[in-house]
């Protein structure tokens, strides 16, 4: 129905979590391009909050979480992941570069990039199906779900921004909308 779409790998929290064999599944099975805007801090036992790509910024939730996730703090991304921040954050602006020429030419020129200009890029290639953007949490203990409710409002279209579906009315035989 050529409905554009975002990609939310949920149980992160989970034995036997795995978000790079998750990516490398989207790619084969789905046959689409991940444009991944968060990785996980941690994993599986270990896994304590997501790290935000375009802010680049870190989302934690307390160890002894009695508000059920609805509390995080935003940190610093921790030191140990600087280097895989860098490289998916280059793969990020790079995909986001083929859809936005002027944030190609920031890029290319190595200026600093706007986050707004980024989300601009993301949603204007999430509405054109050249991308899938990819998130991920433990919906279970509600981490990552404020930030999956804030992808879908940012990236994905309201109702007015797709095209009405024409059919066949099966009484009329006549196209409608």
């Amino acid at each position: 129905y050529r409905v554009p779409r975002i990609v939310y790998v949920n149980k992160m929290d989970r034995t036997g979590a795995d978000f790079d064999r998750s990516l490398e599944m989207i790619r084969s099975r789905l046959g689409v391009t991940p444009v991944v805007l968060q990785l996980p801090l941690g994993a599986e036992d270990g896994f304590r909050g997501v790290i935000d790509l375009i802010e680049e910024t870190a989302f934690v939730w307390p160890e002894d979480d009695a508000r059920l996730g609805q509390e995080f703090e935003r940190v610093p991304i921790p030191e140990e992941y600087a280097a895989k921040v860098r490289e998916y954050r280059e793969h990020l602006v790079d995909a986001l570069s083929e859809v936005d020429e002027k944030l190609m030419e920031l890029y290319l020129e190595d200026k600093p990039l706007d986050p707004a200009a980024l989300r601009a890029a993301v949603r204007a290639g999430t509405l054109a199906m050249k991308h899938v953007p990819v998130i991920c949490g433990a919906s279970f203990k509600n981490k990552g779900v404020q930030q999956l409710l804030d992808t879908v409002v940012d990236y994905l279209p309201s109702p007015l921004d797709i095209p009405p579906m024409e059919g066949i009315n099966p009484e009329t035989g006549e196209p409608e909308t």
